[in-house]
């Protein structure tokens, strides 16, 4: 199986070193020198990974045959692929790949269906699941131990527990009508919506 572990970025000096984005949580097994990896486009690779250090945060690679500034702008914005064995399973058991969580079902800790996990989105902040409900349509889920609790790779589900109005609107509590009926009742010390 092929998985993205990185993205080639701007050309770092004049000696054929790159930034790279990286996309896994193996970088140091993935991205290693000596290693080969598949690209996209498939034009520019396979690439060698000559050799790797870190530099103000970022990865920086040097790869086989690019020996100059030239040669490593051409590989701008160039996806790096890794082939992996498909029953491969991270060290930690807390930790999944992207392709072990697509397509596996979706229910809540009560047993209702949610859907089926299309997809993750790797934002700065946090991973999103992009789940397709059964009617049509997305939500997005964030993927933290809070609100998915457990993830079954035998039993192929992914068990969620959403605060109210992730799932379904009608269960969200709106700010603005929450705080007038408090007024009128006389209380007060609520806690703000969205603190979940």
């Amino acid at each position: 199986m092929q998985l993205v572990v990185g993205r080639i970025g701007r050309a770092h000096g004049i000696k054929g070193e790159v930034s790279v984005e990286v996309r896994t949580d193996e970088p140091e097994l993935r991205l290693a020198p000596g290693a080969v990896l598949a690209t996209d486009p498939a034009s520019t690779g396979p690439l060698t990974i000559a050799t790797g250090r870190v530099h103000s945060g970022r990865l920086m690679l040097r790869f086989e045959g690019v020996s100059d500034r030239t040669g490593a702008e051409a590989l701008r914005n160039t996806l790096l692929i890794a082939e992996v064995d498909p029953e491969e399973r991270p060290d930690d058991p807390e930790e999944f790949y992207d392709h072990q969580l697509i397509d596996l079902d979706v229910v809540t800790r009560d047993g209702r269906t949610v859907g089926r996990i299309a997809e993750i989105t790797h934002l700065p902040y946090q991973d999103l699941l992009v789940v397709t409900r059964p009617e049509g349509g997305e939500v997005l889920i964030p993927f933290v131990t809070e609100i998915v609790p457990e993830i079954d790779l035998d039993e192929q589900r992914a068990v969620v527990d959403p605060p109210p109005g992730l799932l379904d609107d009608g269960e969200a509590e709106v700010a603005g009508s929450r705080d007038a009926g408090s007024e009128q009742a006389g209380e007060s010390g609520s806690a703000p919506a969205g603190d979940a």
